[in-house]
């Protein structure tokens, strides 16, 4: 598997725990003090996302960063 692969697997998990969690693209980017375009960008898995972002994204999202892995 690509790392393009990856990025889209875990832009699948934020997005589908985002929805069990009953969160809008907003809230979570309100969350993780951030744009909703970018959580929007993350979540279609067109940007790549460092290690920082993706602990903030597990915070709000109340999980460890490595169930995104």
């Amino acid at each position: 598997m690509d790392y393009q692969e990856e990025i889209k697997l875990i832009a699948l998990k934020i997005k589908k725990l985002r929805q069990e969690k009953n969160l809008s693209v907003q809230d979570l980017a309100y969350l993780c003090d951030m744009e909703r375009s970018s959580m929007s960008r993350i979540e279609s898995g067109r940007i790549n996302i460092t290690i920082k972002t993706l602990c903030n994204i597990s915070a709000a999202l109340g999980i460890e960063p490595k169930e995104l892995m």
